[in-house]
């Protein structure tokens, strides 16, 4: 299948002829359709569990705030989030163990 997608905001390491992976949500069966809604998608490796729940660092001037999130399905390697996250916000992938809630990162370009 063909897909074409717009790209808001330029990005210079999307090039040309670049591949990309995709995957489609299931929606789930309703007796009537959901209005369409924003769907917030991160990398599965971003979202840590934390007992039971699920949670994302968040990256906002030079540091990271420890998140609660409600994640739904994996598609590959994109993790849905349901609740506690908005679109458009930085997150960090594969956060290392050792990572904490205030802690100062450094955003590689």
């Amino acid at each position: 299948m063909k897909v074409r997608v717009a790209i808001k905001s330029k990005d210079p390491r999307i090039v040309p002829d670049m591949g990309v992976r995709v995957a489609f949500l299931e929606r789930a069966a309703a007796a009537s359709p959901a209005p369409a809604s924003s769907v917030v998608v991160v990398p599965a490796d971003a979202v840590r569990g934390d007992g039971g729940g699920s949670v994302v660092f968040v990256v906002g001037e030079g540091r990271v705030s420890r998140r609660s999130v409600s994640a739904g399905k994996t598609a590959g390697t994109e993790r849905e989030i349901l609740t506690g996250l908005t679109a458009g916000e930085r997150v960090v992938v594969s956060p290392p163990p050792s990572l904490g809630d205030g802690d100062a990162v450094r955003v590689a370009q």
